[in-house]
């Protein structure tokens, strides 16, 4: 006998700027519950330090967390120049510490061009990469070092916003995968002194910016005054504008609905699309071009779409 879900169908995509000092996790268990929702999950945790966008996928919604996750990011940081710490940022031992040179904002800008663009970066320790099935912090916590090849991430824009004595200000945006913690260390081993993330705000993830950000003690309060809070979420096709939008109907949209794919005639179309049938968004499909016709194979569809 299968196990019943505890919680309702809650559908959807809702926005939150994340408080510091609170772990992603535990602000999707803390809006879950105010939901009441039965499944949640997000789309790429900010570390307890960070604030800012973090979005949270609920029921049909999780199918694109993953392409959610694959998505550019853009933060605004604060470096603190003259001290390295254990983890990268000031949650950690300082390791060392350098006098901090007398800095011009053109002397900055000479090392920042340095990191823009294609650059290979070393992952953090203290990142929640995994090594045979454990993630790197767990590792780093108990003193272990473990080997990290250096990976090919983008920096978009490094812009500097702010040189003050000892600290520098930075917006940065960026591919997935980028760790603005390794990024500020190395900008800091350039300018000789060191650096370490002394402030993290993300400002862009999955196309979502502060702008469509709920505070969740806002939520709290909508609750306490017996007001839902369904209709803050946003559909889950809002986080994949990246894609095409392909329409179908008749028997096309019937066999989509089933699972099948269907070929397209006189349509160049390729990578992945968003299906609509006459009035509802159907899921996401793959295009493969197949001669002068494309062919779409469905990947994730969402249930009770009706198309």
């Amino acid at each position: 006998m299968s196990r019943r879900r505890k919680g309702r169908d809650v559908n959807g995509i809702l926005v939150i700027d994340k408080p510091q000092g609170v772990t992603s996790n535990g602000i999707l268990q803390q809006v879950k519950r105010l939901y009441g929702a039965a499944k949640a999950g997000h789309t790429g945790a900010l570390d307890p330090l960070a604030t800012g966008v973090l979005p949270l996928c609920f029921g049909e919604a999780t199918k694109f967390s993953q392409t959610m996750l694959d998505s550019d990011k853009a933060y605004v940081t604060t470096a603190r120049l003259g001290i390295r710490t254990e983890t990268g940022d000031s949650e950690g031992a300082v390791v060392e510490e350098k006098p901090v040179p007398a800095l011009t904002e053109a002397q900055v800008e000479t090392v920042l061009e340095r990191f823009r663009g294609d650059i290979q970066q070393v992952p953090s320790m203290y990142s929640a990469l995994k090594h045979k099935g454990r993630p790197l912090y767990e590792y780093a916590r108990e003193g272990i070092e473990i080997e990290r090849p250096a990976r090919p991430v983008t920096i978009y824009e490094l812009t500097l916003l702010a040189v003050r004595e000892q600290e520098l200000d930075l917006a940065v945006t960026c591919t997935k995968g980028t760790y603005i913690r390794s990024l500020v260390e190395d900008i800091g081993a350039v300018l000789g002194c060191g650096a370490h993330v002394s402030a993290l705000r993300r400002t862009l993830a999955s196309g979502y910016t502060l702008e469509n950000a709920h505070d969740v003690k806002d939520l709290e309060a909508m609750r306490e005054r017996g007001e839902s809070l369904d209709g803050l979420l946003l559909p889950p096709e809002s986080a994949l504008t990246m894609f095409p939008e392909h329409r179908l109907s008749g028997s096309a949209l019937v066999s989509i609905l089933n699972g099948q794919p269907v070929r397209i005639s006189g349509q160049s179309l390729e990578g992945f699309v968003r299906v609509y049938g006459d009035r509802n968004f159907v899921g996401l499909a793959e295009a493969m071009p197949e001669g002068d016709d494309t062919k779409l194979v469905p990947r994730r569809l969402v249930k009770n779409s009706g198309g």
